[in-house]
């Protein structure tokens, strides 16, 4: 097994008297693609900024092999004092790194690099970041929520550059289709402590609930064994005479230890709250039209929706989704065509932009409307405190303001008022943002039970693939249409996903454009001595290498070198780190010449 490149171990961390990490450990090896996930504030982005050297842990030790480059990407990134996007990706290059990288990742990624960074919205910002810890190649890829605020064409290109990266990676993401994608071993940080599980985030759920199920076997075989031993104190022969003092310690130790002992955290309970059935026709657009200027969002669109269907709109960003949603729903009036509600309809909506919460009121006068301490949940009165419960917040957040709750709370509180309105039709605008896993699978579990209609916009593809029945997709130029079935099914019908607006273009070959062109060949070309002799040396060059490289990680896995020798590790690492760039350069070298030669004929 390879040398780690980063190494934490034990690593600890109290904010405000509650330990937030308890002995939790991270390796991530040459290569490596590690998900790093867990529950909303169960400490993973803290976790990963101390893996990138910007929060220091109260204890435990962390290591990066000398000369590793290290690359993190934020959830918030800061272009602040930089002149435009292309200074504030060039300022993330290294010594020797290719400065063309970064006007060419800017321009893959939707940017042309002279954006002002105080112009800039969340998800442009978010790309200009992207394109800075891209750019250097590096050892390590260290990305917090990289898909928030992309559109699909972006998540898609994402996860192919990554893809063919030789980077490790450590990801944080709520986005599944990404990480199954994506990783090839599993870091589940619960309760403060880190399990690794030596396969991709597709095991992970069943991985995790065998874990949870032997955890709460243990626990039980605990109190069951507490209760005899109890028993034994007060009835047993023994204890009438003396007491056995070393089964009297091991009680008062299995007591501290079931004390002690932090459950999982429970889950969120997500409940629609159903209003009376809906007529069966429940919205029909018919030749729906929507400019702005001379731009046209939506051109002669039709659709009929009835009870019970589960509509998704895919597009990318800019393309007019929620333009739509808007028409379909009767909150904007197309220029031309018409667009009505059926009968009966009562709707609950959930708006991406959280403009529903002020950020100046409290949980509780949010739930409640101000109103006391009940909430109304189809009309019925709960505590306030019960109904938090359910979304997992805690009694003592009844009073923090919305302004100080994470994100994942914020979505988590939009989600309880929306729910508890009484509905018949669910309009969901991204309602993923935010939301950690398990409940992001509790809100599939209610869409899948709602017995109204829903339509959602979102660019969670297996999210799409586990809720909807139809998908309304962006064919360009204001032109939509409809698709049976979720997401993966549009794209075998169409022959392709979706895919960015003109101009944008991302993921086009512009890598060409960027580079410097090569001399053509002609006729006459032939490879010059120089190039005949590397094509000789470097097979041999590059064995040597590979042995060098071989013999040096056998030396850094004895056992306890560090702690023997810690000037001896720190030498043996610089020399594998070296040995493994020089590595990398010849074989590089090698196949440009190797294809230079076929191209030649030689």
């Amino acid at each position: 097994m390879a040398p780690p490149l980063l190494l934490l171990q034990d690593t600890r961390l109290t904010f405000g008297g509650t330990p937030l990490l308890e002995g939790a450990e991270l390796s991530v090896s040459t290569g490596e693609r590690v998900g790093l996930v867990g529950r909303n504030g169960s400490g993973k982005s803290t976790l990963l900024k101390i893996a990138a050297g910007l929060v220091q842990a109260d204890g435990g030790a962390r290591f990066a092999q000398p000369g590793a480059t290290i690359r993190y990407l934020p959830q918030e990134p800061d272009l602040n004092g930089f002149a435009n996007t292309l200074a504030y990706v060039e300022a993330g290059l290294g010594p020797g790194d290719p400065e063309y990288r970064a006007q060419y990742l800017l321009e893959q990624l939707g940017l042309n690099g002279t954006e002002e960074p105080s112009r800039l919205s969340g998800g442009e910002a978010r790309r200009a970041a992207l394109a800075r810890v891209l750019a250097p190649e590096p050892d390590i890829l260290l990305l917090d929520e990289p898909t928030n605020h992309l559109d699909l064409p972006a998540i898609e290109w994402l996860e192919s550059e990554i893809a063919s990266s030789r980077s490790a990676l450590v990801l944080i993401s709520h986005d599944r289709r990404f990480l199954e994608d994506l990783t090839r071993a599993t870091v589940w940080l619960d309760r403060g402590r880190t399990r690794r599980m030596e396969r991709g985030f597709k095991f992970f759920e069943e991985w995790r609930d065998q874990v949870l199920e032997e955890e709460e076997r243990d626990q039980h075989k605990l109190d069951r064994r507490i209760a005899a031993e109890e028993h034994w104190m007060r009835y047993g022969v023994t204890a009438r005479r003396k007491r056995n003092m070393r089964r009297v310690g091991e009680l008062a130790e299995m007591r501290k230890n079931f004390r002690e002992h932090r459950r999982a955290v429970g889950t969120v309970t997500v409940t629609a709250t159903e209003a009376d059935v809906s007529g069966k026709l429940v919205m029909e657009a018919d030749n729906i039209a929507k400019s702005f200027g001379n731009r046209v969002i939506v051109r002669d669109f039709s659709i009929r929706i009835q009870r019970g269907d589960r509509i998704g709109i895919v597009g990318p960003n800019g393309a007019g989704k929620t333009t739509l949603l808007k028409m379909l729903i009767g909150e904007l009036k197309p220029d031309s065509g018409k667009a009505k509600l059926g009968t009966n309809i009562e709707m609950a909506t959930l708006d991406q932009r959280r403009a529903a919460l002020d950020p100046n009121r409290s949980v509780r006068e949010t739930l409640t409307d101000g109103r006391g301490d009940q909430v109304f949940v189809g009309g019925n009165p709960r505590h306030v405190i019960g109904y938090m419960k359910d979304f997992l917040f805690l009694p003592e957040q009844a009073g923090t303001a919305v302004s100080r709750l994470s994100g994942g709370e914020r979505g988590r509180l939009l989600l309880a008022c929306a729910l508890a309105q009484a509905s018949n039709l669910m309009v969901l605008d991204e309602p993923t943002n935010d939301l950690d896993l398990e409940t992001l699978d509790l809100l599939e579990e209610m869409i899948d039970d709602y017995a109204g209609t829903v339509l959602l916009v979102s660019h969670d593809r297996d999210f799409l693939d586990r809720t909807v029945n139809a998908v309304i997709a962006f064919e360009g130029d204001g032109r939509w249409t409809v698709y049976a079935g979720g997401y993966s099914d549009m794209v075998a019908q169409r022959g392709r996903g979706v895919e960015a607006r003109p101009g944008e273009d991302l993921g086009r070959p512009a890598l060409v454009a960027a580079m410097p062109a090569p001399a053509k060949a002609t006729g006459k070309r032939k490879l010059s001595f120089k190039e005949k002799h590397a094509l000789e040396q470097l097979p041999k060059r590059i064995a040597t290498l590979e042995a060098e490289i071989a013999k040096l990680s056998v030396k850094m896995q004895t056992p306890n070198f560090y702690t023997r020798d810690p000037a001896g590790f720190e030498k043996t690492s610089a020399a594998l780190a070296k040995a493994q760039g020089e590595l990398a350069a010849a074989e590089e070298e090698w196949l440009a010449l190797e294809m230079l030669r076929e191209e030649l004929g030689v």
